[in-house]
């Protein structure tokens, strides 16, 4: 059976993909902290790697910080959470302008 695609969306769906990765390690963080990468990989089912990755992703956003016990969200957290949702709403109106546009 073939998949839907299109290469010019290809790349965006990928990338949302990342995102949700990492918000969803964010969130399990957010409830179990402190976790480390083999907690969080045991958990979400994500290998270690792809766990590291999303670890410095959202630590270069400042949404969680390191601590000697594993990983816990930052003081400032909700505020650059504030900030992902503005830019993904940034994304949304770009894509419905695009929409209308085609």
């Amino acid at each position: 059976m073939k998949k839907d695609t299109c290469v010019l969306t290809n790349v965006i769906e990928t990338e949302l993909d990342l995102i949700k990765r990492h918000i969803h390690v964010f969130k399990i963080l957010k409830e179990k902290q402190p976790l480390g990468i083999n907690k969080l990989s045991e958990i979400t089912k994500y290998p270690k790697h792809m766990i590291r990755y999303s670890l410095r992703i959202l630590e270069q956003d400042k949404l969680i910080e390191p601590s000697p016990k594993g990983a816990i969200t930052a003081k400032d957290a909700s505020v650059n959470m504030l900030i992902f949702k503005k830019s993904l709403d940034k994304i949304g109106k770009t894509i419905d302008e695009l929409k209308k546009d085609s």
